[in-house]
């Protein structure tokens, strides 16, 4: 998952299922990365959660940033099927790591040129 990493409400969505990005949280997390929302610019959502034990686990999901003249704010395209809590995303490979495609790891200092 890319994009910068923003707070959305997952139920302040407008009626076309678009998420609001109008939130205090929301505000914060573009102050302190100093980012502007613009048109289509890709963002990674995400919202508070925790799992069955009620340690936190987010749920997140990529978005597209679009402005709604109806709603006179921002907010964000998302498929709705597609949000997932954080630990159900693979984490991305340590540097000069690389996967086979079967589930195996091979650094790369162990690859013959």
């Amino acid at each position: 998952m890319t994009g910068p990493r923003v707070y959305a409400d997952f139920q302040n969505a407008d009626a076309g299922g678009r998420v609001r990005l109008n939130t205090v949280g929301t505000a914060r997390d573009l102050a302190e990365q100093g980012l502007e929302l613009s048109e289509g610019l890709g963002l990674l959502l995400y919202s508070d959660d925790a799992d069955d034990r009620g340690n936190r686990d987010d749920l997140v999901v990529e978005g597209v940033a679009t402005y709604s003249n109806e709603e006179h704010c921002w907010v964000a395209r998302i498929d709705w099927n597609a949000i997932r809590h954080a630990s159900q995303i693979p984490a991305p490979p340590a540097p000069g790591v690389t996967f086979d495609g079967h589930g195996a790891i091979t650094p790369q200092s162990a690859k013959r040129p």
